[in-house]
């Protein structure tokens, strides 16, 4: 409602023209429930409840705790992966630390502007994916420095800001065809769900086909029930942990029973410590190894790390690039290649793994509009923008909506308060990173696995008897599970649809955003 248009009104209706407003941008479930809840509650609590929206979206606080520790739960491992990767290209004397805290600091910054700027029960933390492409793209063999990729991160968040600013990443989205809107969550859950699988084991490397279910032949010469290698744990013992725990959260699941995700993970991890302890009893000098890699180590040396060699590079290091001019072969033109392309890449990597996680965890959580548009689209976008300057500056790769907001959102998280929650838990971890490592990967898994499943419900949505939407649909969301990159599956169902409406003669239908989208995104497939 415009100024003007409020000027109008009687001086009582104001208030009541504002409350109509608000309502626009709630979804249609919490509307339904808004007459139970207008009574203001009193005291700090109910202050808090009126702010964040819990009794108005028809959530509790209970649930919103639960779901928030979930959302931690399904994504604390980035922690630790993100620490991994970094930890091979800073320079420090406690690289992984260093990496450890830089990390932390991203996730609980973007999370806490979701919680309060957004109000929405998502997360935020080094993108997966995104992390890959610096540490094994960016910075192998270029002559590019870690602190060199923080300022393509940090150019990346400067121009979300001014796309955010301008309304532009909104008009991105619309511009997305039916058939790709739909078939994102079923991309995603496919997706997160694969990720899920690969991290426990139940899907693993294999020459001849890539990928193949891992093998439960006790019979078999050279299978054996637990392996430890390098800090990692494999053999049958994870993948069981994984299948359980996901067998486990349907049936709680199927029996109504609150935080079931939550639950399955606290339980598949006590599953692994005990079938390791079994294992040891048994003799195993595998799991003996495990049990004996499990240190604490302070972890205040992880902040001296980060304090001393982290947060602020991109500054006083970032801009200088004499050690990639110093490579053979390498000069001011082919440097500003690799800005250029580096750059396209990380934005469109990041818009559109964003766009699309938004997408896919608010409608598993009925918070779209009444135009089928994420609620609070903006103000989650720009919490995305800031968390991404802020992450590069703090010395990490570019901080993203989290796919595994969705396992929060599937156990009933509807408000910012979810997300307080999650941004509690890393501030928590930041001081116990070595606490942190004891919930194995393979319990983590269940919930990527058990969203996934949820998730796959979107594909009814798809208008499988048209074959152009079908084909749209079909290679969004299989490039995204197969390709190993939401962005890129989105990329290829826009190039898809553009194809196929020029093809039958609909070009007309193609709107200007879309052939823009799909010109990029296809000079980013080309160039990149």
């Amino acid at each position: 409602m415009s100024e003007e248009e409020k000027k109008e009104l009687p001086l009582q209706d104001e208030e009541q023209a504002e409350q109509n407003a608000a309502a626009e941008e709630t979804p249609v479930a919490e509307q339904e429930g808004a007459a139970e809840a207008v009574a203001v509650k009193k005291g700090f609590w109910g202050k808090v409840d009126n702010w964040f929206g819990i009794s108005k979206s028809g959530s509790s606080y209970r649930t919103e705790v639960v779901a928030g520790l979930t959302t931690f739960m399904a994504m604390v491992y980035i922690l630790m992966v993100n620490a991994g990767m970094f930890s091979e290209v800073i320079d420090s004397f406690d690289p992984y630390g260093a990496a450890y805290i830089a990390t932390s600091v991203g996730a609980i910054v973007g999370t806490m502007l979701m919680a309060f700027l957004a109000r929405m029960p998502l997360a935020q933390a080094s993108g997966m994916g995104i992390n890959a492409f610096i540490v094994y793209t960016l910075l192998n063999g270029t002559g590019l420095t870690y602190a060199n990729s923080m300022v393509f991160v940090l150019i990346d968040g400067v121009i979300f800001l001014i796309l955010t600013a301008t309304g532009l990443r909104r008009k991105i989205f619309e511009a997305i065809p039916a058939g790709v809107r739909h078939a994102i969550p079923v991309g995603i859950g496919l997706f997160i769900a694969f990720i899920g699988l690969q991290q426990a084991g139940v899907i693993v490397d294999e020459t001849s086909t890539l990928t193949t279910f891992v093998s439960f032949n006790v019979l078999k010469e050279g299978n054996q029930f637990i392996t430890f290698s390098d800090g990692t744990v494999g053999g049958m013992l994870p993948a069981i942990v994984a299948i359980v725990g996901v067998l486990a959260i349907a049936i709680l699941s199927k029996k109504n029973v609150k935080g079931a995700i939550l639950w399955g993970i606290l339980g598949s991890a006590a599953l692994y410590y005990v079938m390791a302890g079994i294992a040891v009893g048994a003799g195993s000098e595998q799991a003996k190894n495990m049990f004996d890699s499990i240190t604490v180590s302070n972890p205040f040396n992880a902040f001296k790390a980060w304090g001393e060699d982290s947060v602020g590079v991109v500054f006083y290091e970032g801009f200088n690039f004499d050690s990639y001019l110093s490579v053979e072969g390498n000069g001011a033109g082919s440097l500003a290649v690799i800005l250029i392309t580096s750059a396209l890449s990380l934005c469109m990597i990041d818009m559109f793994d964003t766009i699309g996680t938004l997408y896919g965890a608010c409608s598993k959580g009925d918070l779209l509009d009444k135009d089928g548009t994420p609620i609070r689209m903006e103000k989650m976008m720009l919490a995305d923008a800031i968390a991404t300057c802020t992450g590069a500056i703090a010395g990490t790769s570019t901080v993203t909506t989290f796919v595994e907001s969705s396992s929060g959102v599937a156990v009933g998280g509807r408000t910012g308060f979810t997300s307080f929650i999650t941004g509690v838990c890393f501030i928590v971890a930041m001081f116990l990173s070595p606490i942190a490592q004891l919930i194995p990967r393979s319990a983590t898994a269940t919930a990527l696995v058990w969203v996934g499943v949820l998730m796959m419900s979107s594909v009814t949505k798809i208008d499988w008897t048209d074959a152009a939407e079908a084909i749209v649909a079909f290679m969004t969301f299989i490039v995204m599970l197969l390709g190993y990159s939401i962005s890129k599956g989105i990329g290829a169902g826009i190039i898809t649809y553009i194809i196929i409406s020029v093809c039958t003669g609909k070009i007309k239908q193609i709107s200007v955003p879309t052939w823009v989208i799909g010109v990029i995104f296809l000079a980013t497939f080309i160039l990149t």
